[in-house]
């Protein structure tokens, strides 16, 4: 064969994969090509995290218009909302280790009841939640250091998500299931249906439209909550509809508790690994409150830029996950090793050219969504330092993911425990209050964590005893 013929067909493949993974695929993917494994599973996961990070940056375009108060509940909110997040993501970390196990040993039947205890266990979790949380959001808010209209005319916003969060958990831990079964496609078009009903939704409902009356910040809760509520249904009609590797029957609608325990222990260190990640941010947030509503604004646009640029990298990480565990499933552990490197490597080179652009263009990136030159002086200023640990950013979350997807959390949660609680908001209190660095101070505190974590997440997983995780 022609080096021609080879060079061809080697194109026609890609495109191939690219078409197939847009498609759908029910492809084994403890056979072949490990990259051509990782472009069909990431090239879905990418494009669902992308449609939530663009889903980040609409929402807080539409509220930076309702001014700098109105930024900061969002602030607040979000931030007081990484605790449910982490629930649910820790849990869909357990949800994805075990269904991705069970898809690997080819027990498809044992995977369908694994899902529904899943979204049991995630039904039950989220009914206090929203009791609690829509009861006491002024609470809440005060607690995080909100005063004046934040408390008393834009607390409906914080009450409004904490009752929907059973569409928070679900649509994580559903889409959790797809990918752990290889179905990446389906979790993409759940989250694009989702975030696109919210865009389209949050101008109508915040400004008002035709009949529609203006809702302020309470229409862009509304939106949200509507848009994931439309995207929890479209899963759960795939769930049943036989076209995936996950095919809901009425023989797995059952109670297995012994299925729900595995899951619950494997969850505790996923769980716990983000309570700790995302508390140390609301510990950063109630740093940066000391310095006013203008500082809270810069550093939750911010934020939300931050979080569009690295959100396709957690698709990479995902597609990781994925395969470290079906791999393991297959008793194949050099080879979920591998998937591991060749993912990272390709993720650094992403993150770290995109880190690049960020910092050439903070200050335009600001001004998109506010011409307050206060505000856009201090979120130029985040974006220029946290762009600085992009790399360190892009190789700690796909060897966390690969631990997360071996049923090993207990490694990544300790790992956390040391780099957000004992390093990162002591530095961040010290390096702002003390020494004086102010908002700087926590944004320094953040790479320099993130960049400890990347160090001592490479050397544990180096050891390989995750490969001996059984779930």
């Amino acid at each position: 064969m022609s080096q021609t013929t080879e060079d061809q067909n080697t194109e026609l493949s890609f495109w191939s994969d690219i078409k197939s993974s847009l498609s759908g695929s029910t492809r084994d993917f403890t056979k072949g090509s490990i990259s051509r494994a990782i472009l069909v599973l990431s090239i879905p996961m990418v494009l669902e995290m992308l449609m939530e990070s663009i889903f980040a940056i609409v929402d807080i375009f539409f509220v930076s218009k309702l001014g700098a108060e109105a930024i900061a509940t969002v602030g607040i909110t979000e931030s007081l909302l990484t605790l449910i997040y982490a629930v649910a993501i820790g849990f869909s970390m357990a949800t994805t280790a075990v269904i991705a196990r069970r898809i690997g040993e080819k027990n498809n039947d044992a995977a369908s009841i694994t899902a529904v205890q899943a979204i049991a266990v995630a039904l039950i979790v989220s009914t206090p939640i929203a009791l609690l949380g829509g009861f006491f959001a002024p609470e809440l808010l005060s607690l995080m250091g909100a005063e004046g209209d934040i408390i008393t005319e834009y607390s409906v916003y914080t009450s409004i998500l904490f009752s929907t969060n059973s569409v928070i958990m679900l649509i994580f831990i559903i889409n959790a299931i797809f990918r752990g079964a290889g179905d990446a496609t389906v979790a993409m078009h759940a989250l694009w249906i989702a975030n696109g009903i919210n865009i389209i939704l949050d101008p109508i409902l915040i400004f008002g439209f035709w009949i529609i009356p203006e809702m302020g910040i309470k229409g862009a809760a509304i939106a949200t909550s509507i848009g994931r509520g439309i995207g929890v249904c479209f899963q759960l009609y795939k769930l049943f509809d036989g076209k995936t590797h996950i095919n809901l029957m009425f023989k797995h609608l059952q109670f297995r508790w012994d299925i729900m325990w595995n899951l619950i222990k494997v969850s505790l260190g996923g769980i716990g690994q983000f309570i700790v990640a995302t508390s140390s941010w609301i510990g950063l947030v109630r740093i940066i409150a000391v310095f006013g509503s203008v500082s809270l604004a810069g550093y939750t646009i911010a934020v939300r830029i931050l979080i569009f640029s690295i959100l396709p990298s957690w698709g990479m990480s995902n597609a990781a996950a994925t395969l470290v565990g079906q791999n393991l499933g297959a008793n194949q552990p050099e080879r979920a090793e591998k998937s591991t490197w060749i993912t990272a490597i390709a993720n650094m080179i992403f993150l770290g050219l995109l880190g690049v652009i960020i910092f050439f263009n903070s200050e335009f990136l600001m001004s998109i969504f506010t011409l307050d030159p206060a505000v856009i002086e201090i979120g130029s200023q985040c974006l220029r330092i946290m762009s600085l640990g992009y790399i360190a950013y892009a190789f700690g979350m796909i060897i966390t993911q690969a631990f997360n997807g071996s049923g090993d959390t207990l490694t990544p949660t300790l790992i956390n425990l040391i780099c957000f609680w004992i390093v990162e908001i002591p530095l961040a209190y010290y390096l702002a209050l003390i020494v004086g660095l102010d908002e700087k101070g926590v944004f320094y505190s953040i790479i320099i964590a993130e960049t400890l974590l990347a160090i001592i997440g490479y050397i544990l997983f180096k050891r390989g005893t995750w490969k001996l995780t059984k779930v």
